[in-house]
């Protein structure tokens, strides 16, 4: 990791500002007081907050955006032929990808980097919580906003920074954090490693960039994190664990899940912590809040303080998000889109629709996770009672005959009139609406566009105007 601040940046323009992640580090340079623009063509809601904050945001991109800029910054989906990149190449500016830039904001802070294939913006969310709860106002940078905060990121006087660590494009190799957090290591982004074994490689990697006194939290219940774990042990890391296992150093029991909320008892290093709830329901998720209070407690909180901010904890935007109700239909939002996430959401699901039933709205993400994990994601989407499986949303892929929505939905262990392949965003909330009754619970999931299309349903249901769809759907205009 670079030995640069944020302050040594210069002014700072962001390529593609609107998304999460580089909103999120917009808003941290921003409320530091470092000059900031960006470019960005959707009309993303975070774009305001950051015109607020006193950053420059310009709607189109061309090379006059970068007059008077000192560094660029770009994210892994920016192709490298971009004219603000190639602009910034010609003009000898620096350029930097996002997580280098928010490695330099970390620089002079005690870091928590939270990484695993799921679980990671709950987990950083939760951590992140707990720490403000505990008066140490961290900094934090993470891939979704806390429902209680209303924010993805923020400045904090404490020494602590809290960040969501990316191992998608190897770009979590770039952080030296205090402490790691491992939640899971399942088979994804193969297209970067190519296979289990050099995405487990690069965690072990990752464990060992921690700095010294510093120490790795990991979860006991999962095969690829313990693997992991024994080769960082090896490799001199303080390696602490959680889970169900009777060896873990955190370890929970009498795990019960409900339509209210998770409860378990937890026991650290033999000592009980008492009973810990958090009013979403989810083992998984109850896996991840025993991450997050392992955490706590070796950065010297109180375990009090961190079994009650569990209590109260108000959850993600996009992950199991409750968006309404009409005619009698809930409807909630859920981020997964892998194989495994989209099985434990759909489970969870079933608990909450009861005695209703459950309906998928999937709109998958990438072309090669949807082709390489066909099978697996079909046999998950076969959890609900119906499904809708909408067109691959992958920018920038090219998408092979045969491949896509309409193989996906023919692999549904579904009976024929329970799955349909809808390609058209307009369509999907009135084939919704005539496949749904009274007391169904209704769940959109899958890549970040779809996260839109609850409200359109809700709207559809109540007979009212469905809108005209968002930037990132397949409409019928673009055939």
């Amino acid at each position: 990791m670079s030995d640069l601040t944020a302050e040594e940046l210069g002014r700072v323009h962001l390529v593609g500002v609107g998304g999460v992640g580089m909103s999120g580090l917009a808003r941290l340079l921003l409320t530091r007081g470092i000059p900031t623009s960006g470019s960005e063509l959707k009309d993303w809601p975070h774009l305001t907050a950051l015109k607020a904050l006193g950053g420059t945001i310009y709607r189109t991109h061309e090379a006059s955006n970068l007059d008077g800029v000192d560094t660029v910054v770009y994210s892994t989906a920016i192709p490298q032929d971009h004219i603000e990149l190639v602009t910034a190449r010609e003009r000898g500016l620096r350029l930097m990808h996002r997580s280098e830039a928010l490695a330099a904001t970390m620089n002079g802070r005690r870091s928590v980097a939270v990484a695993g294939t799921h679980g990671k913006t709950t987990t950083t969310s939760m951590i992140t919580l707990i720490l403000q709860h505990a008066g140490l106002d961290p900094s934090f940078v993470i891939g979704g906003e806390i429902s209680e905060i209303g924010s993805n990121a923020h400045h904090g006087s404490g020494d602590m920074f809290v960040a969501e660590a990316d191992e998608s494009d190897r770009s979590f190799l770039l952080y030296s954090p205090h402490v790691a957090v491992v939640t899971n290591i399942d088979a994804d982004h193969l297209n970067t490693y190519g296979d289990l074994q050099g995405l487990e490689d690069a965690f072990v990697e990752f464990c060992a960039k921690v700095e010294p006194g510093g120490f790795v939290v990991t979860c006991a219940d999962d095969p690829g994190a313990m693997r992991m774990a024994v080769r960082a042990r090896a490799a001199g890391a303080d390696v602490v664990t959680y889970g169900t296992a009777a060896d873990a150093d955190l370890r929970i029991s009498e795990v019960r899940s409900s339509a209210h909320g998770v409860r378990y008892m937890a026991h650290h290093e033999g000592v009980s912590l008492g009973e810990v709830f958090l009013p979403i329901p989810g083992t998984h998720l109850g896996l991840n809040s025993a991450g997050a209070i392992l955490t706590a407690l070796r950065l010297g909180v109180a375990a009090e303080t961190a079994i009650e901010t569990l209590a109260t904890f108000p959850g993600v935007r996009r992950r199991f998000e409750f968006k309404g109700t009409e005619a009698g239909v809930r409807i909630y939002d859920e981020y997964a889109y892998h194989p495994v996430p989209i099985a434990k959401a759909l489970h969870t699901l079933r608990e909450v629709a009861g005695d209703g039933r459950l309906l998928v709205v999937f709109q998958p993400y990438r072309v090669y996770r949807t082709r390489d994990f066909q099978t697996e994601i079909a046999e998950g989407l076969a959890l609900a009672d119906e499904a809708v499986v909408m067109e691959v949303f992958g920018p920038g892929e090219v998408r092979e005959p045969g491949e896509g929505g309409v193989a996906l939905t023919a692999e549904i262990d579904l009976p024929a009139e329970h799955k349909v392949f809808v390609p058209y965003w307009e369509d999907v909330p009135a084939e919704v609406v005539a496949r749904v009754r009274e007391g169904d619970v209704v769940v959109t999931m899958g890549a970040p566009p779809i996260s839109l299309m609850g409200d359109e349903l809700l709207a559809a249901l109540k007979g009212g105007d469905q809108g005209d769809g968002y930037v990132g759907r397949h409409s019928k205009a673009d055939d």
